[in-house]
């Protein structure tokens, strides 16, 4: 007679090798206390040179107007609010593996979540500043925000889409915000408790707002963590709904859809997850930390691409259906003679291949398990991405109703480039400072986890699994 089984054992750890509480710590924690690695030094100061380029050619577009942009009389939006969608996209997948997975008690985002959230919260602050430096006059920025005035009834840019934005986004940052930061208290005292130099105690004392580690304390952190879940799962999908609201509620050919919601929303996890694959293969492999963020954790994320990079397959295709379907000779032309052909095919097959078509590899579990070939389509799914930005904004405005106004071929100037080469610099001068200073993974969460999940757990389990009751019942009473 064979034991009762409580879980399906053909899971693979959660983390590997034979680890005890202490381990853990230490493995965690010493990216902390141990001086920075050359490689993190590397790359701090090219992100660093990235983001003084990118202030300097704000300071040019202040300076000397939204004209150092090469922008039209049509094509009023272009690479800014191409990488200010593409931004905000990045920062939906921290939310949805922190909250959505929290709620649904999914053990595989423990060894990830802390990075996509810090991740959420960084791309967040990138995609922020495009909209207000495209203002030009970006000291008129607080006419964004409908606050009672002076003049009357009137509530500046209220019925906008834009507005909206701004409502949306500052109320995912201050969610994710407090969702990352909740977080990280338990195991910045830990990192307060190892201290050894005064400075060190005091910062990481304030930092964890004078965390015990009671019962008390993790009754409440645990409720908090439960009540911000709650509220992220919404804004997961509330966000890059308004963000596509931008473009459905005009009357622009190629934008007045009613797919666009959703298909954001998809596109949006698709982009988020693979920029946490990039990040997380970099950062387990600088800082050694392949026990924690294992294969199956990288696997688990790949089967999340290729779903969504399935669901926005048939986005376009049904974007396509409709166009030719709808008789619309306006949308027919966006479609099938300025997206697929025209002057910017080449943008559009680059998104076809990139979205719909390359993630399919995933399909093969070797592909899903193979370290460099995930790392390589992490980056191809967001060139993928950025291009369907591009091309849903550049294609359907250069050749709008009138053909009087037709602009010509759109290209950015350096200080376009400028600009969003600073956003990468700031998103990676942030993260490479967040993995020298807080613990890149949850510490306390991983422990949680450790006798249920662990390799050593998952062996004895196995053992117990072909063994008798009575085997079972003298090897449990050996001891007496």
């Amino acid at each position: 007679m064979s034991l009762i089984k409580y879980e399906s054992f053909v899971r693979e750890p959660l983390v590997d090798r034979d680890k005890n509480y202490n381990q853990v710590t230490e493995d965690i924690v010493y990216t902390i206390e141990a001086k920075p690695t050359r490689l993190w030094y590397i790359g701090f100061y090219i992100s660093v040179a990235l983001l003084l380029f990118g202030v300097y050619s704000l300071y040019r577009d202040v300076a000397y107007g939204i004209g150092q942009w090469n922008l039209g009389k049509t094509l009023g939006w272009g690479w800014d609010i191409t990488n200010f969608v593409w931004w905000v996209g990045i920062g939906h997948a921290g939310t949805l593996i922190s909250a959505i997975l929290l709620l649904f008690r999914q053990g595989w985002r423990t060894g990830v979540n802390r990075a996509a959230e810090a991740m959420t919260i960084f791309a967040v602050i990138c995609a922020g500043q495009f909209p207000i430096w495209h203002m030009g006059r970006v000291w008129m920025a607080m006419f964004v925000m409908p606050y009672p005035n002076t003049r009357g009834p009137l509530w500046p840019n209220f019925n906008s889409p834009l507005l909206w934005d701004v409502f949306a986004i500052s109320t995912y940052f201050t969610v994710s915000l407090l969702f990352w930061y909740s977080g990280l208290l338990p195991d910045l005292a830990t990192v307060r408790d190892r201290a050894k130099t005064k400075f060190r105690k005091l910062m990481y004392g304030i930092a964890s707002f004078g965390w015990s580690g009671s019962t008390k304390h993790w009754q409440r952190h645990e409720s908090l963590s439960l009540v911000l879940a709650g509220l992220s799962t919404p804004l997961v999908l509330s966000v890059h709904t308004i963000v596509s609201f931008d473009f459905a509620t005009s009357v622009v050919p190629g934008w007045h859809t009613t797919i666009f919601p959703p298909y954001f929303v998809a596109g949006a996890v698709f982009s988020g997850f693979a920029m946490v694959q990039t990040l997380m293969i970099i950062t387990r492999r600088v800082m050694n930390l392949q026990d924690y963020i294992t294969l199956g954790h990288i696997e688990a994320m790949n089967k999340v691409i290729v779903l969504t990079g399935s669901i926005v397959g048939c986005a376009y295709l049904t974007e396509l259906f409709i166009a030719w379907y709808g008789a619309n000779t306006y949308e027919y032309d966006i479609f099938f003679k300025y997206r697929i052909a025209g002057a910017y095919g080449w943008s559009y097959w680059l998104m076809m291949t990139c979205n719909v078509i390359s993630p399919q590899l995933f399909w093969f579990k070797k592909l899903r398990r193979n370290i460099g070939f995930t790392f390589f389509m992490s980056i191809v799914v967001n060139v993928g991405m950025w291009f369907e930005r591009f091309v849903i904004i550049v294609s359907s405005l250069y050749r709008d109703y009138l053909p009087s106004s037709w602009s010509l071929y759109y290209r950015p100037t350096i200080f376009e480039v400028g600009f969003y080469l600073g956003t990468f610099g700031l998103f990676f001068t942030c993260y490479f400072l967040f993995s020298k200073y807080f613990p890149v993974i949850a510490i306390a969460e991983i422990k949680s986890i450790l006798k249920t999940s662990g390799e050593s757990y998952k062996e004895k389990m196995a053992d117990l699994e072909n063994m008798s009751v009575e085997e079972f019942y003298a090897k449990t009473h050996d001891h007496h």
